[in-house]
């Protein structure tokens, strides 16, 4: 089996000086948000629409799948810096996720959208640490933010352009969502492709390898990795701060899902709901990559902060604003908080946590947010639903404000013992 040094791995290429790994992660990403935002715009509809679903079970779709399939995050970290793989757990989970999309399109009752929401999680539960730890281990500690700022901002054209192809499909099938469901597994499939066919494998400063660990490789897998054991004293005081920041923030988001329905009810048209849910999600992946860069120069929990303010901003005006064209501004604006904290917070997690135990924090990260996602998602609901939408989005920017002032103490705190991050 040919081998490579890891340095071949991260060497980067002319395009945006990213290594040929993080490119291919970042064309997977693309194809897989492109699938699946094809059709999350419509699922709240759908739910609501055509299976009579109240708006409160749109809350416990989205907040229930996330969060229970966020455990499998922490698991999936752990067993891939306990085997030292990456990729088997990243090609298992984007598979599980494309399988899952079509089968909406057969469901008849609310209960059978959660349990396929449920099953997509699952899959972003098991590939998103090992996935995440995978980039980080593919490029120089010191381009983290543009490596991360590129994969996210990969991520989202894909998610920007999914609706805006669902918009220009729909007349050509009638406007059946079950169909455009049928259709969205193709992005996925060649997703999947690219990522067993183009992504390597890298150990812990070891070696990169073309294809998945077998019986018959001469190299063991690392056997002095850390037990499966769940602690977090070994990530350290400055990533457990950082967690509790982001765990806080987390809990003030609703579902996009919510501003779909916040545009809706200010008077956006139906079928003008892809165009501005692509509206959000071309400007988060324009500007992701600038934001990587620039955290990169300037710090990285500088820029964060400033995506926290953002955040906080946009949702306080989402509370006061009713004219469609200032939803259509909120929606641009809510882009730029996405682009200056999505990949950013990943790469202050790498800039944290030693490589060896980067894949369990990463499971830890992204299993803490997504499991705030489901009081996140209930509470927002039940404010809406009993107190108003102002009240909804008052609470969601003043839990920022309260997240920001704890990461306030991270930045201070432990700003002598780091590098700029």
């Amino acid at each position: 089996m040919l081998e490579i040094n890891q340095n071949e791995v991260k060497k980067p290429t002319k395009f945006f000086g990213l290594s040929r790994n993080v490119i291919s992660m970042g064309a997977v990403s693309f194809l897989n948000d492109l699938s699946s935002d094809m059709i999350f715009p419509f699922i709240p509809i759908f739910l609501t629409s055509v299976l009579g679903a109240s708006t409160a079970f749109v809350g416990l779709v989205e907040g229930i799948a996330d969060a229970t399939a966020s455990i499998l995050k922490v698991v999936a970290g752990r067993l891939s810096d306990k085997w030292g793989v990456r990729k088997p757990f990243t090609v298992f989970g984007y598979s599980l996720s494309a399988i899952m999309k079509p089968l909406l399109a057969f469901t008849t009752a609310p209960w059978q959208v959660l349990f396929a929401r449920f099953m997509d999680r699952v899959g972003k539960g098991f590939r998103d640490a090992p996935r995440d730890a995978l980039i980080s281990l593919s490029c120089e500690k010191k381009y983290l933010g543009r490596a991360f700022g590129f994969h996210r901002g990969a991520d989202t054209f894909g998610a920007a352009l999914g609706p805006l192809l669902a918009f220009f499909l729909l007349p050509f099938i009638d406007n059946n969502l079950r169909t455009l469901f049928l259709l969205s597994f193709i992005a996925s499939f060649f997703a999947v492709l690219i990522l067993q066919l183009f992504v390597r494998e890298v150990k812990n400063g070891g070696v990169s390898q073309g294809a998945l660990p077998d019986s018959t490789q001469s190299t063991p897998l690392q056997t002095s990795s850390p037990p499966l054991k769940f602690s977090f004293k070994p990530l350290g005081a400055p990533f457990i701060i950082f967690l509790v920041s982001s765990t806080i923030f987390t809990l003030g988001r609703s579902s996009e899902a919510f501003l779909l329905l916040r545009a809706k009810d200010a008077g956006v048209a139906l079928a003008l709901l892809p165009i501005i849910y692509f509206v959000y999600n071309i400007t988060f992946a324009l500007f992701s990559t600038p934001a990587g860069i620039l955290s990169d120069k300037i710090g990285r929990r500088n820029t964060f902060m400033v995506g926290m303010l953002i955040f906080s901003m946009t949702y306080f005006l989402f509370a006061r604003l009713h004219s469609v064209s200032a939803i259509w501004i909120l929606f641009a604006v809510y882009g730029f908080y996405s682009a200056f904290t999505e990949g950013i917070g990943r790469a202050i997690v790498a800039d944290l946590v030693e490589e060896k135990l980067r894949a369990t924090a990463f499971g830890i990260y992204n299993a803490f947010n997504g499991i705030a996602l489901l009081p996140a998602s209930l509470i927002f609901g039940f404010l809406w639903d009993k107190f108003g939408v102002a009240t909804a989005f008052n609470w969601g920017a003043g839990l920022a404000l309260a997240a920001f002032f704890v990461f306030l103490f991270l930045r201070f705190r432990y700003r002598p013992h780091y590098k700029v991050v």
